[in-house]
C-alpha cells in the first residue's frame, strides 16, 4: 500500500506541473474550420515544439507545454496564414487563443502542393509502411510488401507472424478478411502495390476493436483520393523477372462539399515461379523432393463509392469493393526414394500437378455518421461479404523403377469450390465524460462457410470415377457477439486510456465423408459446437509532459480462433505421400501483451513487448501408415515471446534515411508424448533501412534493404537467414502531373529460404525461393484539380485510434 500511496503521489506531482494551449479556428463567416494546421513554435530560437491540426469543431489542443515563451503559426491552403502574439505559458494557467482565417485571392489552381511521407511511420500505437511514396515498391503485391514490413515474417508456407507471434488478423480499409493460411496468401498476391496507400502494423489495439489477432492487425489501406473537384489519375507497369508482369489502373473522383464520388480499377496479368526442395528422413526411407512451379494470373480490384454531406452533423456512406483472379498453376515434382541402410534407389515419384483457378470476392458497406458541436459521435456500418473460391486440380502420380522404367500411374481428380458469406453490423458511440472522453459499442457478425471437396480417380480410358470415400464436405457456421467501453483522458502531464471489450462466440462445424482407420473406410459424421464467452481489457498510460520526451505503458489481452478448415478433420491428399488434415479439438489461443514505449524528441522510438501466449497453434508434420506424413495443426503448451523495436529517422537537406531494428526472443514448449516433444528458444532479429536522395531537378533514388536472422517457423522449423536490397530511381514529368519510376528488386538475387524440422522421427531439410530479382517499371498521370481542402470525412476506426492513442489529444501529429 505504502508503494502504490508513493506513486499515486508522484502521479499527483508530476501532472501539477504542466499546461496547455487551446483555441478555435474559423472562417469569416464563423464556421468551424476543420484540418487547419496549427504550429507552436518557441520565442527564443524560432524552433518547432509541436504540429497540430484542428478537428471537426475547428478546435485545436496543445497539452503538457512547459513553462516558456511561444508562438502559434496558423496556415490553411486557399487562406492567409497568421501569427500569433507571444506569450508566456506559466505554471497552471491555461492559454485559449481563436483564430479568425480570410480567403487568400490568390489563384489556387496555380498552386502546387507537394509532400513525400517517409516509407516507414512509427507510431505510439503503429508503424506505418507508406507504399504510395516508394519507388522501390513499385511493381509488387501485397504480400512482397509485407515480406519487406518492420516485425513482420512470412515463411515458406506463406503464412505471416508478427515479432515472433502467429495469429495476425489481417484487415482491408479497417474490415477484418475470413481467409486464412494459403486462401489468404493468394488473396494478398493479388493486391497490387498501385492500389495500396499504406500498411499499418498495429500491435495493441483498444477495446473498440475485434478481440481477433494475438500478434495484432495488420491494415491494409487501399488507395482514395482526397482532393477537391473533379480529377483523377492513370498508371501502367511492367515488371521482367523470368517472365513478364504487367499492371495498370485508373481512378476517378469528384468532390464538392455536399458529395464525394470516388471509384478506382486496378488490372494485373503474368506469370510466377518458385521452386522449393525438400529432404524428408523417415524410419529407413529418404525422399529427395525438387518442385517447380508457374502461375499464370489474371486480377481485376476495383473499389467504388460516395460520401454523401446531408448537413453538418449527418453524413451517409456507401461503399463497395471487390477482386476478381483467376488462372492456372502447374506444379511439376521430381523425388527419387533411396533405401537408407544401402543408399540404393527404389524407386522415382514423378507429379506432374495442374489446377485452374477462379477467386471471387466483393463487399458493400453502408455507413451513417452522425457528430455534433457537443463531440458527441454515433458511427454506424452495416458490411456484406461475399467470397467465392474455386479449383479444378489434376494430379498425375507416375512411378519409375531404379532404371527409370515405368512402374505405374494413378491419377487423381480434385475439384473443391468454397463458398463464405459474412455479414456484420456494429454501431459505435463516444461523448464527454468526467474530463474525457466515454466510447461503448457493439458488433454482431455471422459466417458461412461451404467447402465442398470432391475426388475423383482418372481411369485408363480418362473417364473419371466419383472417390466418395475420399470426398468431403465441410459447413462451418459462426456468429460472434461483441460489445464494449472505452474510456480516455488527459491530465496533465499523462493520459490515460483503459477498456474491455466483452465476445461471445458461438460455432458449429459438420464434416460429411469417410475416414481411414488403418483398415478399411468407416464413415466420418462428424459434427462439434462451441460456446464460448470471453473478456479482453485494455489499457494504456503515456506520460506526455515533456513532448520531446515520452513514456507510455500498454496492455492487452487477445485471441486468436482457429481457421474454419483447421478445425475440419477429413484427411486432404496432398501428393503420394503427404496429407493434411484439420483438428476438431484445436482450441483458441490467448496471449497478454505488456508493452513499454519512448519516444525522443518525435524521432528515436523505442518499444519493449512482453507476451505470453497460452495454446499456441502450430504446424506440425506427423507420420502415419509408417512411410507417410500429415499435416496438422495443434496447440503447443505455451509461448513466451520477448520483443524489442527500435526506429530513427534522419533528414539531411536534400538526404533522409529510416533505419528500424526488430528484434525478439522465443521459447516454445509441449509434450505430446514420447518421441514428440518440442523445446526451443530461439532468438531472432530483422532489420530495414531505406536511403532517399534528391538530386538534379526532379530526380530522387532510393536504396533500400532487408535482413531476417536465423528462426523459428511455427515452433518447429529451425530457418536459416534471409536478406535483400533493392534500387530505384524516380522522376517527375509534365510539370509534377507525371511520375516515371524504375527500380530493380533483389539485386544480388539471394531471397530464398532454407531451413531443417526434426519431429515424431522425421527429419526434413526444406528450401525454396521465387522470382524475387525483377527490373520494375511504372508510369503515372494525374489530371483534373489537385486543391486539397478540408472536408468532412468519416475516418475508419483504426485511423481514429491511431490519432488518439499516438498523440493523446485531438489530432496531433509529431514531428
Amino acid at each position: 500500500m505504502r508503494i502504490l500511496f508513493g506513486f499515486f503521489l508522484i502521479i499527483i506531482s508530476y501532472s501539477s506541473q504542466s499546461q496547455q494551449i487551446s483555441g478555435i479556428v474559423k472562417d469569416v463567416l464563423d464556421k468551424p474550420m476543420a484540418n487547419v494546421t496549427v504550429s507552436l513554435y518557441k520565442v527564443q530560437d524560432s524552433s518547432l515544439v509541436k504540429i497540430n491540426a484542428t478537428n471537426n469543431l475547428g478546435k485545436y489542443e496543445f497539452i503538457a507545454v512547459q513553462n516558456g515563451n511561444y508562438y502559434l503559426h496558423i496556415s490553411h491552403i486557399g487562406y492567409v496564414e497568421q501569427f500569433s502574439k507571444p506569450l508566456e505559458v506559466i505554471d497552471d494557467v491555461n492559454r485559449n487563443i481563436d483564430f479568425v482565417l480570410e480567403k487568400n485571392d490568390a489563384n489556387l489552381s496555380e498552386v502546387v502542393v507537394s509532400s513525400k511521407k517517409p516509407m516507414i511511420e512509427v507510431l505510439a500505437d503503429k508503424t506505418v509502411l507508406n507504399v504510395e511514396g516508394s519507388i522501390n515498391a513499385v511493381g509488387q503485391d501485397a504480400l512482397d510488401l509485407l515480406r519487406k514490413a518492420p516485425g513482420v515474417i512470412v515463411d515458406k508456407d506463406d503464412n505471416l507472424s508478427l515479432s515472433g507471434k502467429n495469429g495476425v488478423q489481417v484487415y482491408i480499409d479497417g474490415r477484418p478478411t475470413p481467409l486464412s493460411g494459403q486462401d489468404l496468401a493468394a488473396y494478398l498476391k493479388t493486391l497490387q502495390s498501385s492500389s495500396i496507400e499504406a500498411i499499418e502494423i498495429i500491435t495493441n489495439p483498444s477495446a473498440k476493436y475485434d478481440a481477433a489477432g494475438n500478434a495484432g492487425i495488420i491494415n491494409i489501406r487501399l488507395k482514395k483520393n482526397k482532393a477537391f473537384g473533379t480529377n483523377g489519375s492513370v498508371t501502367a507497369g511492367y515488371n521482367i523477372g523470368v517472365y513478364p508482369k504487367y499492371n495498370g489502373g485508373i481512378s476517378l473522383n469528384h468532390r464538392n462539399k455536399g458529395i464525394n464520388v470516388f471509384a478506382n480499377y486496378n488490372y494485373s496479368n503474368g506469370r510466377r515461379e518458385n521452386f522449393l526442395d525438400i529432404t524428408r528422413e523417415q524410419l529407413d526411407t529418404l525422399f529427395l523432393s525438387h518442385s517447380n512451379m508457374n502461375t499464370d494470373y489474371e486480377g481485376h480490384n476495383f473499389k467504388t463509392g460516395m460520401d454523401y454531406f446531408i448537413s453538418s452533423k449527418h453524413t451517409l456512406g456507401l461503399l463497395v469493393n471487390g477482386n476478381f483472379s483467376e488462372g492456372s498453376n502447374s506444379n511439376d515434382t521430381y523425388t527419387p526414394i533411396f533405401y537408407m541402410p544401402t543408399g540404393i534407389l527404389n524407386r522415382t515419384l514423378e507429379a506432374h500437378n495442374s489446377s485452374i483457378f477462379k477467386r471471387k470476392n466483393s463487399n458493400i458497406n453502408l455507413n451513417y455518421r452522425f457528430a455534433d458541436t457537443s463531440q458527441h459521435e454515433l458511427n454506424v456500418d452495416a458490411d456484406y461479404g461475399k467470397y467465392l473460391l474455386r479449383n479444378d486440380q489434376w494430379q498425375p502420380n507416375d512411378y519409375f523403377d531404379k532404371d527409370g522404367n515405368f512402374l505405374l500411374s494413378r491419377v487423381y481428380n480434385f475439384v473443391a469450390p468454397t463458398d463464405i458469406n459474412i455479414y456484420t453490423l456494429k454501431a459505435d458511440y463516444e461523448q464527454k465524460f468526467l474530463k474525457g472522453k466515454l466510447g461503448f459499442g457493439g458488433k454482431t457478425s455471422f459466417v458461412n462457410a461451404d467447402n465442398d471437396f470432391n475426388r475423383y480417380d482418372i481411369l485408363n480410358g480418362g473417364s473419371r470415377m466419383y472417390d466418395s470415400s475420399r470426398s468431403n464436405r465441410f459447413i462451418y457456421k459462426e456468429n460472434i457477439n461483441a460489445g464494449y467501453v472505452n474510456y480516455n483522458r488527459q491530465f496533465k502531464g499523462f493520459m490515460v486510456q483503459f477498456g474491455v471489450r466483452m465476445e461471445n462466440t458461438q460455432l458449429e462445424g459438420n464434416s460429411d465423408g469417410f475416414t481411414w482407420n488403418g483398415q478399411k473406410y468407416s464413415l466420418l459424421n462428424e459434427n462439434f459446437k462451441r460456446d464460448y464467452t470471453d473478456f479482453f481489457p485494455s489499457g494504456a498510460v503515456t506520460f506526455n509532459k515533456n513532448p520531446m520526451n515520452q513514456w507510455g505503458l500498454r496492455y492487452s489481452r487477445r485471441i486468436d480462433r482457429p481457421a474454419y478448415q483447421d478445425l475440419n478433420p477429413f484427411e486432404f491428399k496432398l501428393d503420394e505421400y503427404s496429407f493434411q488434415k484439420g483438428n476438431i479439438n484445436l482450441r483458441p489461443q490467448y496471449t497478454n501483451s505488456f508493452a513499454l514505449t519512448h519516444t525522443y524528441k518525435f524521432k528515436l522510438t523505442t518499444t519493449l513487448n512482453y507476451s505470453h501466449v497460452k495454446d499456441v497453434f502450430t504446424q506440425l508434420i506427423d507420420t502415419t501408415e509408417t512411410s507417410k506424413s500429415f499435416m496438422t495443426k495443434k496447440n503447443l503448451a505455451t509461448q513466451d515471446v520477448v520483443s524489442l523495436n527500435v526506429s530513427y529517422p534522419f533528414q539531411y537537406k536534400s538526404y533522409s534515411a529510416f533505419s528500424n531494428l526488430s528484434a525478439n526472443y522465443s521459447h516454445y514448449k509441449a509434450d505430446f508424448g514420447t518421441g514428440r516433444t518440442i523445446d526451443l528458444d530461439a532468438f531472432a532479429f530483422n532489420i530495414f533501412q531505406q536511403h532517399s536522395l534528391k538530386f538534379a531537378k526532379d530526380f530522387t533514388a532510393e536504396l533500400s534493404g532487408w535482413y531476417n536472422s536465423p528462426s523459428i517457423w511455427q515452433g518447429t522449423f529451425k530457418m536459416k537467414s534471409m536478406w535483400s536490397v533493392d534500387a530505384g530511381i524516380a522522376k517527375n514529368i509534365f510539370k509534377g502531373k507525371g511520375n516515371l519510376k524504375l527500380g530493380v528488386s533483389d539485386i544480388f538475387n539471394s531471397l530464398e529460404f532454407s531451413g531443417e524440422s526434426n519431429f515424431a522421427g522425421q527429419k526434413i531439410n526444406v528450401s525454396g525461393g521465387w522470382e524475387s530479382q525483377q527490373l520494375k517499371a511504372n508510369f503515372t498521370y494525374r489530371f483534373g484539380s489537385n486543391q486539397v481542402k478540408a472536408a468532412r470525412q468519416r475516418k475508419t476506426g483504426l485511423e481514429e485510434e491511431g490519432q488518439r492513442v499516438g498523440s493523446g489529444q485531438g489530432n496531433t501529429i509529431s514531428q
